[in-house]
């Protein structure tokens, strides 16, 4: 499998992207970013310098990702998601002068394995996003996120739990919650979803 990568995208040649990965049009790749394998990075995407994606990611239009952040395999980064870099931030120091690279503490946003951020959301780091986590459209992540669980607002606030299927989990009667979909049963320990594995 080769990489393919639309004519009016801007990939520096520092930056790694893996076999079967999918560049659009007018997408920016900076220096030392690093992009695994079968991703798909859609269009007007921003990949700073530095910033690591596993494998099989989606990032959908016009999604900025500025460094250090990291994205694990699976994850779902949605349309004009924004994962920020300074939580303070300033084009001036305190003397009027512009400031420049090393005037700046980055932290970075963390996606762990299969995430999805919706539409617009945007995670203000540093801040991980947990395993299988969902967030809604148009949220505002500022704290970390558990993993499997489904959060919307601003700021960003857990309604529920979601399966690997993406769907909302259905609590049963023995204290347990299920995925519709593939079947698959969970259950809360301290706050922490679990898969019940079958014995």
């Amino acid at each position: 499998m080769s990489v393919f990568v639309a004519s009016t995208a801007i990939v520096s040649s520092d930056a790694s992207i893996g076999e079967g990965t999918k560049i659009w049009h007018h997408v920016q790749i900076r220096e030392n970013a690093k992009i695994g394998k079968n991703c798909v990075i859609s269009k007007s995407v921003y990949i700073d310098a530095g910033v690591i994606i596993l494998d099989n990611v989606k990032v959908q239009n016009h999604a900025s990702l500025y460094a250090p952040a990291q994205i694990e395999s699976g994850a779902f980064i949605g349309p004009n998601v924004v994962l920020t870099n300074d939580k303070n931030p300033r084009a001036t120091n305190e003397h009027g002068e512009s400031k420049s690279e090393r005037d700046w503490n980055k932290k970075g946003v963390i996606v762990r394995e299969g995430a999805s951020l919706g539409t617009g959301s945007i995670c203000v780091a540093p801040v991980e996003i947990g395993r299988w986590a969902m967030v809604g459209a148009g949220s505002v992540v500022i704290e970390n996120l558990a993993a499997f669980g489904l959060y919307v607002g601003v700021p960003a606030k857990r309604i529920g739990w979601v399966g690997k299927s993406g769907v909302k989990l259905s609590m049963l009667e023995n204290g347990l919650f299920n995925c519709p979909i593939s079947n698959i049963e969970y259950r809360e320990i301290d706050g922490v979803l679990i898969e019940v594995m079958d014995t």
